[in-house]
């Protein structure tokens, strides 16, 4: 086993270009990300926009990681949204096209997943757990606000069946709205949390949850009028990161309690707030449900769990 031999990873998502290294005993070994540009004011992009940048972003995060004497003998690409077979986005043909030239130029393997099993995988990788044949996985961001059934397959993948999650609004989209509403930087979420730190009370903001369904359209429009009427910018912050967390543990322990399965997976920009994780690990120990985390930078989107797919698929083929 050589220690120069890495695994690769690539994934160009919505709003987030980003490579990832893992060497053959399952480390990072390097890792760059670089966050697409929007408009001041605007609440995102085109698609067409996001594969420019993304074609643009590519070349320089591979040149930062790719140093020698490091050799790619694998790689893990984000190829669509979901493990789906009519889930289809442009941007991540610009991920993929890339990883299949390298792999023929390079003539060694390539592994295509989907954006929503590389949070899943590198949510496994980074957390260490759930080490069980099934857990739930929550998976909250811009583009997703999904509670999932996670099942591991003979072949070591994992068969993901929904289970709740929002039949409106994103919880990234909640945040995101509210944020640009109080003249915060798109993509609002870190902004947000700062502005929430620094707030001395808590807007109370609807929480509209049934069994595994929920609903944050109305959290959001009753948090855009209270803006309105001159709510505290802060309070409200607070109000929006308490209402995200509520939800999601009334919709966890709603679901756990129906499967009897008491591990859950936490991935998705939304749930790298601090707030939001420290009240759902609260919340959710009184129903002896364990909250499994990723270190908060790989709860975003990042190419981690895709290097981390091909490091084990790589690895099994030596064993």
């Amino acid at each position: 086993m050589s220690k120069n031999e890495v695994y690769l990873g690539i994934d160009t998502s919505c709003y987030t270009t980003s490579v990832a290294l893992i060497g053959r005993e399952g480390g990072l070994v390097g890792e760059a990300r670089r966050i697409l540009q929007v408009k001041p004011g605007c609440r995102g992009l085109q698609q067409s926009e996001m594969v420019f940048q993304h074609t643009r972003n590519l070349p320089i995060l591979l040149e930062e990681v790719l140093k020698k004497p490091l050799k790619v003998i694998g790689i893990g690409v984000s190829a669509r949204p979901r493990p789906l077979e009519d889930s289809y986005m442009p941007a991540f043909l610009v991920g993929l096209g890339l990883a299949r030239s390298l792999a023929a130029v390079n003539e060694i393997p390539l592994w295509q997943i989907s954006h929503q099993e590389n949070h899943l995988e590198a949510g496994l990788w980074s957390a260490q757990g759930p080490d069980a044949d099934r857990f739930l996985l929550l998976h909250a961001s811009g583009g997703t606000t999904d509670l999932l059934l996670a099942e591991k397959q003979t072949d070591s993948t994992y068969a993901l069946t929904q289970a709740g999650g929002s039949k409106d609004l994103h919880a990234g989209q909640f945040v995101d709205r509210v944020g640009v509403a109080l003249g915060l930087q798109f993509p609002a979420g870190a902004a947000l949390e700062q502005l929430a730190a620094t707030a001395a009370d808590c807007i109370e903001l609807p929480v509209a949850v049934r069994q595994g369904d929920v609903s944050l359209s109305g959290p959001a429009t009753a948090a855009l009028r209270k803006i309105e009427a001159g709510a505290d910018p802060a309070a409200l912050a607070a109000g929006v990161q308490y209402a995200l967390a509520e939800t999601f543990v009334r919709m966890i322990r709603n679901v756990a309690a129906q499967k009897e399965i008491f591990d859950v997976l936490l991935v998705g920009g939304v749930v790298s707030n601090a707030y939001i994780r420290r009240h759902m690990i609260e919340k959710l120990a009184k129903r002896r449900i364990r909250v499994w985390i990723p270190e908060s930078r790989f709860s975003p989107d990042n190419a981690a769990g895709c290097a981390a797919y091909a490091f084990r698929q790589g690895e099994s083929s030596y064993e």
